[in-house]
């Protein structure tokens, strides 16, 4: 893996599958919002095959637009009735490394698929601390794999794109950091089941990540000597 020499003024994370493990959350939510307009419930592999990194997307891609906003609401109000017993929580290490990355005076923002209702759930139940930027999948008018998220936390933090660099656990993720022409960093922590860290290395090989970071604790570790 290499990165340039050019010093970090930033770093924007991804949320979901980075710093909180919300997989079965959203798979219940998904399920019961769409339950009504598809007539069947569906099983949590067809929602996982689908790959979801935009609510609003997932969504439309199932029912289209015209009953997509109604969906979307149900879908919100699950998730915050779900939250309580289906969200896992903030992976092991992410608490230090958000604290360790704030004590290296590194500026921090959030670009994510949560729409503005769930990313207020989560800071409701876990303490992720302040962002100087926070781009939700309600703020874009195309969602990742589209760089105009990053691109806009980077305006809004006064950084040029290329002294930031994207955290973030898939390969949408990847391509659109180097899209909005950044440093990529892949997580590799929630890649836990039998062969998953090595597929996900072979997906992601394409956008030539800058940096695979096994934990949470590397990211400070390697992070903070760029800036």
């Amino acid at each position: 893996m290499t990165a340039n020499a050019q010093p970090i003024e930033a770093i924007l994370v991804d949320v979901d599958g980075t710093l909180i493990d919300s997989y079965r959350l959203y798979i219940e939510s998904y399920r019961r919002a769409l339950e009504p307009y598809l007539g069947y419930s569906l099983e949590a592999h067809e929602v996982v095959s689908r790959t979801p990194s935009s609510e609003r997307q997932f969504i439309v891609d199932w029912i289209g637009e015209r009953d997509a906003a109604a969906c979307h609401e149900a879908m919100k109000q699950h998730y915050s009735e779900l939250h309580q017993a289906l969200a896992e929580g903030m992976y092991e290490g992410v608490r230090e490394m958000l604290a360790g990355l704030r004590s290296a005076a590194i500026p921090l923002g959030v670009v994510t698929g949560k729409g503005r209702g769930a990313w207020e759930v989560t800071l409701q139940h876990f303490d992720l601390g302040s962002f100087a930027s926070v781009v939700t999948d309600d703020d874009v008018d195309h969602p990742k794999p589209h760089p105009g998220g990053l691109l806009h936390a980077a305006a809004e933090m006064k950084v040029a794109p290329e002294s930031v660099v994207y955290l973030g656990d898939s390969v949408g993720d990847m391509e659109a950091g180097r899209a909005a022409g950044m440093k990529v960093a892949a997580a590799l922590w929630p890649k836990t089941e039998p062969g998953e860290p090595e597929s996900f290395r072979e997906a992601i090989a394409p956008f030539a990540p800058d940096w695979v970071f096994e934990r949470p604790a590397d990211v400070v570790r390697t992070l903070a000597a760029w800036c």
